[in-house]
């Protein structure tokens, strides 16, 4: 993957996500894996799928890098999300952070995966033992009772 930022139906190779932040200058590489989770709020989860506007994701994936840059001085990011179906601990997202120093790598992988949830076209549909639900983003602010997003709320920027 020649990518920084990618949004992929495969399985995410972590180590190639810390090899493209892996330099010199760092002296920290915090990584931060989100995997499927079984039990949300008491409901037990089946399995996850996620759907991404890929094109736009991708973009805002780096754009969530420049805002680490920016922040942060003397970063490098890598961010690769999955899509499609996902089990039970599978891993959906993998975020790389290197930076000189152990504290701003933790603070921008936290920034990182909250930014994700605020602006990245992903989104999540639950199938639990007795139902499915489309989330409309992945701060649950927005979720689909009856279907999944139409293809407006996909494309949105």
């Amino acid at each position: 993957m020649d990518k920084q930022f990618w949004i992929t139906d495969q399985i995410i190779d972590v180590n190639e996500c810390i090899s493209k932040v892996t330099r010199a200058e760092a002296g920290a590489i915090n990584t931060f894996i989100g995997t499927v989770r079984e039990f949300t709020k008491g409901k037990r989860t089946v399995y996850l799928e996620y759907q991404a506007y890929a094109s736009m994701a991708e973009k805002k994936l780096a754009q969530i890098g420049e805002e680490i840059a920016s922040k942060w001085e003397n970063t490098e990011t890598s961010i690769a999300h999955r899509i499609g179906r996902l089990e039970i601990s599978d891993i959906a997202v993998v975020i790389a952070v290197s930076t000189p120093h152990r504290n701003d790598a933790f603070e921008a992988s936290r920034y990182a995966i909250e930014r994700i949830k605020e602006i990245v076209p992903i989104w999540k549909k639950e199938h639990w033992e007795n139902g499915t639900l489309w989330i409309g983003d992945q701060k649950e602010n927005i979720s689909y009772e009856k279907s999944m997003p139409k293809k407006e709320d996909m494309q949105n920027d």
